[in-house]
């Protein structure tokens, strides 16, 4: 039998069980990082502000007790008070003539991103009450409740538009770049005061972000208008100057997609046919011969929605980088296999890469080159060391000598030379992933169409060239005294100090717009889009892409 003492001593403890979870909870929230809310700006008066309108406190304050989201409450709160509470989409005489723009900024946002969770019919029925009105009362509880559920809607669709969807964890993506950060509020005041002119000035995105949504609309386009099944490989080989009956509907493709130029319902292999298919085959990472054949039909029977999806993933991804720096920056694209080299924002040249196998996947990061080291050394990781050098060793007593290593410490390392793992020089941004950029002996690589091959690490198929530009604005590093430090035999460390560090970033883009205007896409080596899909398009999210 329980006593009155257990069961109330049992009680007792419950009541303190819940009491400290409630606390625990409590913290957590309190811990969950608020943006900041500006001081009001009490300079403002109705002698100097942009309008005679101005919001009542109270109400304001009403308002955002009844907002579900904290974190764009107070972003609106501080828009307000920068304003000393000035009308933002009123003006006395109706309103804003920018309101309309705004509002075609986000449907057109919710029919290209399928994302139809921003659509508010209530808003749009209000605006299209009030826009009739030619005099505005500030006192009038639906304008001052309209003017207030704009404020609301915008930061919602700036969250989404230009941030990326918050429910994606980035790092559960493998993707270890930091999330760009963007000012909502000097984004809607430089959409205010620009009148939604000339937005790409300031809009806070990435340039390929609206360049791909641009190729996004033209693959709707393409869905509705084009059957797209799968073409038959048929022969081994098509002949230039011959007839076929596939050709009709390759050539229907390739001008739906860019690559031929005029439209062509004949069944015969011309020259202009053969340059469409070497067209396609560099947009999609393939040998440009020109050749109609297994590796070709494989990139053009994949079906319009996948395209549409890989599209989608890509511009998520986009929304997570910062706005394109207009600095020197290093970018590799893994699944592109190349480097990038950029200065002052401009692309100065490319170099093909060697990136980590799917074994062995190459991080995506960022970080800052601050180190060229000539004739390096190899330190052999310790995984490798496991599973080759010392079976190695086992079985050759002369292992070591052979591949110009030695014994370091308990671990080896390889000497400096021509066959050295890392040639002649070696690039690092200090990271904790064992990463860096480097010179290879294995040059026969890098005229594959795929190379993921290396244990993680990125192989350069110009190293001297990237050298080079690092060392450009030291005049007393020459080409002459670069290639003598690359063959000196003996490890050279040289510090790139202040401006002349330069950022890195690693990343992973399975679809991008070049250089020349030109839509590209490349096979998703790490399964990373595959991941990114199951986040993004649920049988929901789904249903609404399929629609135009």
């Amino acid at each position: 039998m329980i006593s009155k003492y257990t069961r109330t001593h049992t009680k007792n403890y419950i009541w303190i069980v819940l009491l400290f979870c409630a606390f625990l909870t409590s913290c957590a929230k309190k811990e969950k990082k608020l943006p900041e809310i500006a001081v009001r700006d009490t300079t403002i008066t109705i002698k100097n502000s942009f309008t005679e309108l101005f919001v009542d406190s109270v109400a304001l304050n009403q308002f955002l007790k009844k907002s579900e989201n904290d974190s764009i409450a107070n972003q609106i709160l501080s828009f307000y008070n920068h304003r000393n509470y000035q009308f933002a989409w009123f003006f006395p005489d109706g309103l804003a003539d920018f309101v309309p723009t705004f509002i075609g900024l986000q449907n057109d946002y919710i029919h290209y991103s399928g994302d139809s969770s921003l659509y508010n019919p209530a808003l749009v029925s209000k605006i299209d009450l009030l826009k009739l009105l030619k005099k505005i009362n500030p006192g009038d509880a639906e304008v001052l409740n309209t003017e207030l559920l704009l404020t609301e809607q915008f930061f919602r669709y700036a969250s989404k538009a230009y941030s990326g969807d918050h429910r994606i964890n980035t790092q559960e993506l493998n993707w270890f770049i930091p999330r760009k950060k963007i000012n909502t509020e000097a984004f809607l005041d430089s959409l205010l005061k620009n009148k939604a002119q000339n937005l790409s000035a300031y809009e806070p995105v990435n340039k390929q972000y609206n360049l791909l949504k641009e190729n996004l609309l033209s693959y709707y386009k393409i869905r509705k208008e084009l059957t797209w099944d799968s073409l038959p490989a048929g022969k081994k080989k098509y002949k230039e100057g011959n007839r076929y009956d596939v050709i009709p509907e390759i050539k229907s493709r390739l001008f739906a997609l860019g690559d031929l130029p005029e439209a062509d319902s004949t069944d015969l292999i011309d020259t202009t046919l053969t340059q469409a298919v070497k067209s396609f085959q560099s947009r999609f990472g393939l040998k440009q011969d020109g050749q109609i054949g297994a590796s070709f039909f494989r990139e053009l029977n994949v079906p319009v929605q996948e395209r549409i999806q890989q599209i989608l993933i890509n511009m998520e991804r986009i929304r997570w980088v910062p706005a394109t720096p207009t600095t020197d920056y290093l970018l590799v694209n893994i699944p592109e296999y190349k480097l990038h080299v950029y200065e002052d924002g401009k692309l100065a040249f490319n170099m093909n890469v060697v990136v980590g196998s799917e074994a062995h996947s190459t991080v995506i990061f960022s970080g800052t080159l601050n180190q060229v080291v000539f004739s390096p050394y190899w330190n052999v990781p310790p995984s490798i060391l496991k599973n080759e050098i010392l079976p190695g060793i086992k079985k050759n007593r002369n292992y070591l000598a052979r591949h110009n290593m030695e014994w370091n410490g308990n671990a080896v390392r390889q000497k400096p030379g021509p066959r050295n793992s890392l040639g002649l020089v070696k690039f690092l941004f200090p990271n904790s992933y064992n990463i860096y950029l480097h010179d290879t002996p294995s040059k026969n690589l890098f005229g594959e169409s795929s190379r993921a091959f290396s244990h993680g690490c990125i192989r350069l198929s110009e190293p001297k060239k990237l050298a080079e530009f690092l060392l450009r604005k030291d005049s007393t590093w020459t080409e002459e005294k670069i290639t003598a430090a690359m063959n000196l035999g003996k490890e050279k460390y040289v510090r790139l100090r202040g401006k002349a560090e330069i950022p890195v970033f690693i990343g992973y883009f399975t679809v991008w717009v070049d250089q020349n205007g030109a839509l590209n896409f490349r096979k998703d080596i790490y399964g990373h889009d595959k991941k990114m899909a199951e986040h993004l398009f649920s049988r929901e999210t789904d249903e609404i892409a399929l629609e135009d």
